[in-house]
C-alpha cells in the first residue's frame, strides 16, 4: 500500500475519502485508506508510543495492523459521524486494538498479516523527541493531527503551483512564510533576490496564502463526513467560520 492520497486516478470529491473507506469494492477502499493513513498514521504512532510506552518496533508494528483493519473494514463500518469526530474515533480504535492485544496476548510476529504502508517511523521518532514530557498522549495526537493536514495541504499547494507554471509563488511561500528565520527577509529583499518587482512580491504571497488556506480546507473536507464535522474541525484548526 502507497501512500499517494491525491495521485493516480482517485477523485477525492467532497466527503469522498470517508465514504469511499467504508465501500464494497476493495480497490476503492484500498485508496480510501492510503489516503486517512497520510493523515493519521504519526498520530496513531506517536500515541502509542506516548500513551503505553512500548518499543519503536512494536509501535511500528501496531501502527501498520492499524490501518490493515481500517482497510479491512474491522473499525470503519461502525464509524457514524453524528457521534463524533473521526480523529476521535480513530483514537478510540487504537485504544480498543490495542487493550483487545493485551488481553489476548497474541501480538502479530513481524510482518505477519500486514500490508505495510511506506512510513517513515525513523522521523517519527525524531520528532517524538521533541515531544514535552507535559504533553498528554490525546493533546499529542490532535496536534499531529493538525501538523499532517497541514503538510498534505502544502503538498497540495505545491503541486497546484507546478501545474499552473506558479512555483515561484510556492517558493516565496516557502522563504517568507515556512522559514524560521529571524528576522525574516524584507519584501525588498525578495524582490532582489528571486528578481521580481516589491509588488509582486506582495501580489505573490497573497496569492500562495490565499491559496494555501483552501488547500488546507479542501483537505480536512475530504478527511470529514459531513458538513457539520467539517465545520467544527475547521473552527479547531484554523479558527475560521465556514458555510
Amino acid at each position: 500500500m502507497s501512500l499517494t492520497p491525491q495521485g493516480g486516478n482517485f477523485p477525492l470529491t467532497r466527503h469522498s475519502v470517508v465514504l469511499a473507506a467504508q465501500s464494497n469494492d476493495p480497490a476503492v477502499r484500498s485508496r480510501a485508506i492510503d489516503a486517512i493513513a497520510a493523515a493519521y498514521w504519526k498520530p496513531v504512532y506517536k500515541y502509542v508510543r506516548m500513551k503505553w510506552n512500548i518499543s519503536t518496533d512494536d509501535a511500528a508494528d501496531f501502527t501498520q495492523e492499524f490501518f490493515t483493519r481500517l482497510l479491512e473494514k474491522e473499525f470503519l463500518d461502525s464509524y457514524d459521524s453524528a457521534k463524533g469526530r473521526l480523529r476521535t474515533f480513530l483514537r478510540t480504535c487504537a485504544d480498543h486494538l490495542f487493550m483487545k492485544q493485551m488481553r489476548d496476548a497474541n501480538r502479530l510476529k513481524r510482518g505477519a498479516g500486514c500490508a505495510h504502508l511506506a512510513l517513515d517511523f525513523e522521523e517519527a521518532e525524531r520528532e517524538l523527541a521533541a515531544v514535552t514530557a507535559a504533553e498528554s498522549p490525546e493533546d499529542s495526537f490532535d496536534k499531529e493531527w493538525m501538523r499532517s493536514l497541514f503538510a498534505l495541504g502544502l503538498e497540495r499547494l505545491r503541486a497546484g503551483c507546478e501545474s499552473e507554471g506558479k512555483l515561484i509563488h510556492f517558493a516565496l511561500f516557502e522563504r517568507y512564510d515556512l522559514n524560521d528565520a529571524d528576522p525574516k527577509p524584507s519584501y525588498a529583499q525578495l524582490a532582489s533576490e528571486f528578481g521580481l518587482a516589491a509588488t509582486d512580491v506582495t501580489n505573490y504571497l497573497a496569492f500562495a496564502r490565499r491559496e494555501f488556506r483552501r488547500c488546507v480546507l479542501d483537505q480536512l473536507r475530504d478527511m470529514t463526513a459531513t458538513d457539520e464535522e467539517f465545520r467544527r474541525e475547521a473552527q479547531a484548526l484554523l479558527g475560521v467560520e465556514t458555510r
